[in-house]
């Protein structure tokens, strides 16, 4: 037993578990975090980090064990100022509402006045006295749109601290801000450390750990892995901890020759909000992945090349023709396919039917004069069909009544059909089962052989294997490189900031 693992916790988790259904979200999950401390909390994703923190803080009840504060066991489900005065997170999407101002965030439902009428000069003079009281350099009066993104969580963390919170959780504090912030926010956390205040960090950046934290505890796959001293734990053993695999052992995707065919996507410069300076080459027929945490920006350079963005700066061209930004029906027609991230939102229209969504990109062909001839549409969508095995009892069949992995199948048919030269995947096989898994991957091997050049964009290491080079965004720029051949530990350890 460590000398923090000694005294009481001031926040406490004893054997959580957590389902959804069939989903194992958390199973005897543990957690200890000392008075005072930075405790950090690391996994991968679907390690089980974002369930515990509602957890702790009182949006989802366990389904078995406890939690404490101090000792004390926590507040019954409904007592949500009991939680408030416990627990508050900080969320990587702010809560602040940017059209009110800081003292209205600060005291919103809760405004100081009498029979009804708020005392608004009495809110700017106690939201005043808040913010210097934890060293908030904020004008309270300003509007909290205004505010720098950095800003803002410290409005949110002063609002928690004036519910008598003493233990913060910060989830992924650093994904907006640059280097300089960063540091800002460090040195604030160590000065409301020494006021008493415990934080628990969530971060992807394996290196924020060891420059902010004092103790790190790892999940993975739902479960509680190791809590251990940061200044102790060696970076390799960090990452064999979250991944599973020794760094000599890791799962290797097996080397692969470079692919030496013609350029066919060059990207030079390109710069938006949320990537910098990126330049890259796609040749014909290769197949590249872009990895890296949540907010790193791979997702928002692929939304640029398939025109759903326009950037700041640079240029991309395909086939050296100008790729066409934010247009996203001109980028189809220049070659461009496209798979995003959320087939719910983005990918499909439920109320039409699997052959209408499977042919919507192409819908132009499919008739004279912009009417859909129905022979040809159905001819269209059983093509589909039958290349992505779709379980369906035809082109007919409303979509929304298709399991996920044939519903992402449907997305994908949409996508091959407009024959791209260039197709762009964000998490092709987000929420789908192994045979569909399967099935989609298998997809870009076949289409790799035909020319096509692909883009996979995911979080799940098992979708970067069919690349043929795989890079690596942190804070918005390309860090890291790796060709087929990486193992796991590597390339989690690049996409964790750790320096090897």
């Amino acid at each position: 037993m460590t000398e923090a693992e000694s005294g009481v916790p001031l926040a406490e988790a004893r054997g959580v578990s957590k389902r959804f259904g069939s989903t194992v979200a958390l199973a005897d999950a543990r957690l200890r975090v000392m008075p005072g401390e930075s405790h950090a909390l690391v996994g991968r994703n679907g390690a089980g980090k974002s369930t515990l923190v509602n957890v702790l803080t009182g949006i989802f009840p366990p389904d078995a064990g406890e939690v404490r504060f101090d000792g004390e066991p926590a507040p019954s489900p409904g007592d949500r100022d009991g939680w408030r005065a416990r627990a508050a997170c900080v969320y990587q999407k702010s809560t602040i509402i940017p059209e009110l101002t800081v003292a209205e965030n600060l005291f919103i439902n809760r405004q100081p006045g009498s029979r009804g009428v708020i005392g608004w000069k009495r809110m700017r003079r106690e939201a005043a006295d808040l913010l210097a009281a934890w060293d908030v350099g904020v004008d309270p009066s300003a509007e909290a749109g205004d505010l720098s993104v950095q800003d803002r969580q410290f409005v949110e963390i002063a609002r928690a601290l004036s519910f008598g919170a003493r233990f913060i959780i910060l989830d992924e504090p650093t994904a907006h801000l640059d280097n300089a912030e960063i540091e800002r926010l460090f040195t604030r956390m160590r000065g409301l450390q020494e006021s008493g205040v415990t934080f628990l960090f969530i971060s992807h950046h394996l290196q924020e750990v060891y420059e902010v934290c004092q103790t790190v505890t790892v999940f993975r796959d739902a479960r509680w892995i190791a809590t251990e001293p940061v200044s102790g734990l060696p970076r390799d053993a960090l990452v064999e901890a979250m991944t599973g695999e020794a760094a000599e052992l890791g799962r290797s995707t097996g080397h692969r020759e470079p692919v030496t065919s013609q350029v066919r996507l060059e990207v030079t410069g390109l710069s938006d909000g949320a990537f910098q300076d990126v330049s890259l080459r796609v040749r014909r027929g290769e197949v590249i992945g872009l990895a890296g945490s949540s907010a790193s920006g791979k997702v928002e350079l692929a939304e640029t090349l398939v025109g759903l963005r326009r950037p700041r700066a640079g240029r991309a061209t395909l086939d050296g023709t100008p790729v066409p930004f934010g247009d996203v029906r001109r980028a189809v027609r220049a070659g461009i396919g496209f798979v995003p991230r959320d087939r719910h939102r983005q990918g499909l229209v439920p109320e039409l039917s699997v052959g209408e969504n499977a042919t919507m990109a192409i819908a132009g062909r499919l008739g004279p004069y912009g009417v859909v001839a129905p022979k040809r549409l159905r001819a269209a969508a059983n093509g589909s069909i039958a290349d992505l095995d779709i379980k369906t009892w035809g082109p007919e069949q409303p979509v929304n009544g298709l399991s996920g992995g044939n519903q992402q199948k449907v997305v994908m048919a949409r996508a091959l059909a407009v024959e791209p030269r260039l197709l762009v995947l964000i998490n092709p096989t987000a929420g789908v089962d192994v045979k569909s898994k399967e099935a989609l991957l298998g997809v870009v091997d076949q289409i790799r052989q035909r020319g096509t050049s692909v883009i996979i964009i995911s979080d799940e290491l098992d979708d970067l294997r069919p690349c043929d080079r795989v890079l690596v965004f942190f804070h918005g720029r390309v860090t890291a490189e790796h060709a087929a051949g990486w193992n796991d530990h590597e390339l989690v350890a690049s996409i964790e900031g750790v320096s090897q």
